[in-house]
């Protein structure tokens, strides 16, 4: 790997806005064979499910940037805080099942950018909470942290759509199951 800088960066235009519209759950080493092309992920070759919960609100996706002068180390910490409204039965059973597994995690900003979370190693539940508010005005519902530590920031993916953030993954099989409310 070179190390070696290869362009500059300009001021840019203020076009965009922060926030995230949703994210989307695969099962951890489902996605198959991943393809890069210049840091951007190109191509899957799995079949897989990715379940989409969508999002409204205080929710946020970071990279942390740990680098050591006196091992010649670095590494990426992601870390996903999500909020997600509303308490049910069937929700409880997959908040379980996820802090469970290590899924990959397809996060999507409102800028139409689509990044792999937990790529190589998957995205641990960290911590979190079920609440069911004190006041009227409370939240009742469910926050989560998510983190992954990995060797490289979340890529971005190729082509996504609002409809499929895998849209330009052509050689994988992918089945985007939306939530529903409970």
């Amino acid at each position: 790997m070179a190390c070696d800088l290869t362009k500059g960066r300009k001021e840019p235009c203020k076009d965009v806005v922060g926030g995230l519209r949703a994210v989307y759950f695969t099962d951890f080493g489902d996605l198959g064979t991943v393809t890069k092309t210049n840091d951007e992920i190109t191509d899957l070759s799995g079949t897989f499910v990715a379940f989409k919960y969508e999002l409204k609100g205080a929710n946020s996706f970071e990279q942390s940037i740990t680098a050591s002068t006196e091992n010649g180390t670095a590494f990426f910490e992601q870390t996903l805080s999500l909020t997600l409204r509303k308490l049910s039965k069937e929700d409880h059973k997959e908040i379980k099942l996820l802090t469970y597994g290590r899924p990959h995690v397809a996060v999507e900003d409102y800028n139409g950018n689509v990044f792999i979370m937990g790529l190589e190693h998957g995205a641990e539940v960290t911590g979190g909470t079920i609440a069911t508010g004190t006041s009227m005005g409370d939240l009742s519902g469910y926050t989560l942290t998510l983190t992954a530590m990995e060797r490289e920031p979340a890529n971005f993916v190729d082509a996504p759509t609002l409809a499929d953030p895998y849209a330009g993954m052509g050689s994988a099989s992918v089945t985007v199951t939306p939530g529903t409310n409970s």
